[in-house]
């Protein structure tokens, strides 16, 4: 994937790793409509991408992942007349967001140094695993900008946390610490803000060592039974099980744990 010079969106792979950078760091990597229609071009390039493993977001800059949407594009809209947003993304640039792309098979790890507020927390609420620094900063602020959290964080943060903590947050704007999310669970792991980058690569590391079959079919799994009865979760389809049942990588693990050496995995 070419990418052309002052793109809002940095895009690189580093083997098997696709590294995505929100790439404003002037305004603290607010989230404008160009910024979304380049990351749904990324996100379209990722699925395609059968060498791509897993994604690592992040934001540029040493202060923040995202403060969200771009308020002072949203003032210009309002002027001219645009319809205010709601909840979902249909018919604006780059859906379906990351929020509402239900069915990206591959894992999404969101690398957090300073501020996520408003977008920029819900698309860290979308990301299947969390590594924050210490500096790390939560919040959704919308109520107290007479908006909504219309990209799933009035959805996902009361289906992460317990409600009342989640309407405490949503109702209030309040900001939550790295140490308070790890409380909550919403991140796997807090450390120095100069550890950052190394526990992003343990992290990557471990990832790589397994199969990437068996992650796709348990993400689909896991995100498509998670509201479901356990009797209904067991019976259902999963697309992306069928292809590890069907693949080389199947027999491969249990073949290599035999011969006693690193499996190869062809992920097909």
């Amino acid at each position: 994937m070419k990418e052309p010079a002052g793109r809002t969106v940095r895009y690189e792979r580093t083997g098997h790793v696709a590294h995505v950078t929100l790439n404003r760091p002037e305004v603290l990597n607010a989230m404008d409509l160009r910024m979304h229609a380049e990351l749904g071009e990324v996100w379209d390039e990722v699925e395609r991408d059968d060498g791509v493993r897993l994604v690592v977001l992040t934001g540029a800059g040493e202060r923040a992942f995202s403060v969200g949407q771009d308020l002072k594009e949203r003032a210009r809209l309002d002027r001219e007349g645009t319809p205010p947003t709601t909840f979902g993304s249909r018919g604006l640039p780059g859906w379906p967001r990351l929020t509402e792309r239900f069915s990206l098979s591959k894992p999404v790890l969101a690398k957090v140094r300073g501020y996520a507020l408003g977008g920029g927390f819900e698309l860290v609420l979308a990301c299947d695993l969390v590594i924050a620094a210490q500096s790390a900063v939560f919040a959704l602020p919308e109520a107290a900008l007479g908006l909504v959290p219309g990209a799933g964080g009035a959805f996902r943060l009361a289906r992460q946390i317990p409600l009342k903590a989640a309407m405490g947050y949503l109702l209030t704007g309040r900001r939550m610490t790295a140490a308070q999310a790890l409380a909550y669970g919403l991140v796997n792991e807090v450390v120095p803000d100069d550890r950052l980058d190394a526990c992003v690569e343990q992290w990557t590391d471990d990832l790589l060592r397994c199969a990437p079959l068996s992650q796709r079919a348990l993400k689909e799994a896991v995100m498509r039974s998670v509201d479901l009865p356990l009797e209904e979760a067991f019976g259902a389809d999963y697309r992306w099980e069928r292809v590890r049942r069907a693949s080389e990588d199947a027999k491969e693990g249990p073949r290599a744990f035999a011969e006693r050496r690193p499996p190869v995995w062809r992920g097909r």
